[in-house]
């Protein structure tokens, strides 16, 4: 049985990238009313309206933020976020600890 969650891209990441992560319920920073805030209210934000994960670009927003991370961010590090669909798909299929979780090309 497939767990679905709530995943979060952050503006940086294209909503395309989203339509991949199907069955998960998937909204874009801007969608979900997000859009402009700060790292720090992005984060209590999402918090706030349960969702569990978050998917980024911005290699600095989990480190900002130091150990206040109240889900787990998926920060992706290419050029291309659906090179990382099947990495991300593992990963939301298994039980996840707030904390930063990288997804290098390189690796």
């Amino acid at each position: 049985m497939t767990t679905t969650m709530r995943v979060l891209l952050d503006e940086s990441v294209p909503k395309a990238f989203g339509f991949s992560l199907a069955p998960h319920f998937v909204r874009t920073a801007q969608a979900a009313g997000f859009g402009g805030l700060l790292n720090g209210e992005l984060l209590a934000a999402l918090k706030a309206a349960d969702y569990e994960v978050l998917i980024t670009f911005d290699q600095n927003l989990p480190y900002q933020q130091n150990a206040n991370l109240p889900v787990p961010v998926v920060v992706l590090r290419a050029e291309t976020a659906l090179r990382f669909v099947p990495e991300v798909l593992a990963l939301l299929a298994a039980p996840l600890k707030p904390g930063v979780i990288v997804l290098d090309v390189d690796r």
